[in-house]
């Protein structure tokens, strides 16, 4: 693909899941995936999530950048970090723990998946 890709623009109704470990709350999601290299490992887009709590298992890497609501993660270490709209942050594959939608959520993405 030689052409520049234009991410964000949520077009139609996307994908619609709810997270598989739900550990508080009922989340559902939502996603459009605007890119994915010719590979298919490189991909990027928008997230949505509503309110909810559950367990996460990073097989991937995957920069985030929240547009709109608050995210804690929970490390299984124990450590807890915050994020809410203009914070970026990098989930590194292997990381284990807690995905917490304080509120209502949207967040841009890229992911790589290394496997």
């Amino acid at each position: 693909m030689s052409t520049v890709v234009r991410l964000g623009r949520c077009q139609g109704e996307g994908e619609a899941g709810v997270p598989a470990r739900i550990l508080a709350g009922a989340p559902t999601t939502r996603l459009w995936n605007d890119y994915a290299d010719a590979t298919g490992r490189l991909f990027s887009g928008i997230w949505t999530s509503t309110a909810g709590s559950w367990s996460v298992d990073y097989s991937e890497e995957e920069i985030c950048v929240i547009l709109e609501g608050r995210v804690r993660l929970e490390g299984e270490d124990g450590t807890t970090s915050e994020f809410g709209p203009g914070d970026a942050f990098a989930i590194p594959s292997g990381f284990k723990g807690v995905w917490t939608s304080l509120e209502p959520v949207r967040k841009l993405y890229v992911v790589y998946e290394t496997n």
